[in-house]
């Protein structure tokens, strides 16, 4: 598309649409992506507590992709965002392995233990 075309109805419809999870991780629920996201799920520990483990996009800040893992209260995130985690990778596929890995990890109760390697 030429830099002054702009889009029609039609496409500006279809930037607005949901983005699906590209990412399955089981027993763990998807959550709508957010504009930088790569993945993003609902991850529930042994003991019951839920937690949010969201990768995104961050080249453009410098960061490389991030990933973050937040507590989960009421449904979605506590009024303030508390960081749990955040580890950054240098690639997609790195930081989907990441994504996929810490959601894991927090299935299986190791949550405290990732802080020991990142």
């Amino acid at each position: 598309m030429p830099k002054n075309d702009t889009p029609g109805n039609d496409q500006l419809a279809s930037t607005s649409a949901p983005r699906t999870q590209a990412v399955e991780i089981a027993n763990a629920l998807p959550i709508r992506l957010h504009a930088l996201d790569l993945a993003r799920h609902t991850v529930i520990a042994p003991d019951g507590k839920r937690f949010v483990v969201a990768t995104s996009n961050d080249v453009h800040l410098g960061r490389g992709y991030v990933t973050a893992v937040h507590p989960q209260q009421n449904n979605y995130l506590t009024l303030v965002r508390l960081t749990i985690l955040e580890v950054t990778t240098k690639t997609p596929e790195e930081a989907i392995k990441r994504h996929t890995n810490v959601a894991r990890a927090i299935q299986q109760g190791k949550l405290k233990e990732l802080h020991k390697f990142d």
